[in-house]
């Protein structure tokens, strides 16, 4: 009995022993790929430092196993960004990434709902005048977008919506409607999102508005973007 006991306990410090040795040699491969992602995406020390603090609670919590370590890098990066508010959307990771950026999209959900992390929500609005600016459209085209998003959010068609898809989305209907002529994979690009993203956004837009954009007083002071 006794050597029973002495058995299931070396049993107990080898199985330990191999969970260490997995979890250290998980750490370095994922550390070497945070290096790599941090400095193409120009990332800031403590963007950097948190994004290394998320990965190694999800590798505590058991969430990487038989999952992509890769993916799970990316999307630290991503949730870090959120937190920080340190501007580079999922395309622009997930294209730093060695992983697809639907892979990248599905872990980082996992991630935010398994460690309870709640980024801060970004309004689409905030993203128009960058996003104008990069285009180059005029200052009435920029207006417009923004009330069209104004207008589908006092009828509650914005939540849960991603805000630069939102945003681009806008944009692309008032330069329609200014007869600003942009094609949509250039205010795509300008705006970190895809086309399908876009149109998607831009259908989702017209339902909500009823195919009726707001009017906009073009000699009215400009109000602030919340």
């Amino acid at each position: 009995q006794e050597t029973q006991r002495r058995m299931r306990r070396l049993q107990r410090q080898d199985n330990r022993s191999k969970v260490n040795e997995t979890h250290t040699r998980n750490l370095s491969i994922a550390m070497a790929e945070l290096d790599r992602m941090s400095s193409e995406l120009h990332l800031p020390k403590n963007v950097k430092e948190q994004a290394a603090f998320i990965y190694r609670r999800s590798l505590k919590e058991d969430l990487i196993r038989g999952r992509s370590i890769d993916a799970f890098v990316a999307s630290s990066i991503y949730a870090a960004c959120r937190l920080l508010k340190v501007p580079r959307s999922l395309k622009m990771v997930s294209k730093a990434s060695t992983r697809e950026h639907s892979e990248v999209a599905m872990t980082y959900r996992l991630l935010i709902r398994e460690l309870d992390i709640k980024p801060p929500v970004d309004r689409p609005f905030k993203f128009v005048p960058s996003i104008a600016s990069k285009l180059g459209v005029k200052q009435p085209t920029e207006r417009l977008a923004v009330e069209i998003l104004r207008e589908a959010d006092k009828k509650k068609g914005l939540a849960g919506k991603d805000p630069r898809g939102l945003a681009a989305a806008a944009l692309y209907m008032a330069c329609q409607e200014n007869n600003d002529r942009r094609v949509q994979r250039v205010i795509a690009e300008a705006a970190g999102t895809t086309e399908v993203t876009l149109r998607n956004r831009y259908r989702g837009l017209k339902e909500v508005l009823n195919d009726e954009l707001p009017t906009v007083d073009y000699q009215a002071p400009v109000a602030t973007v919340q």
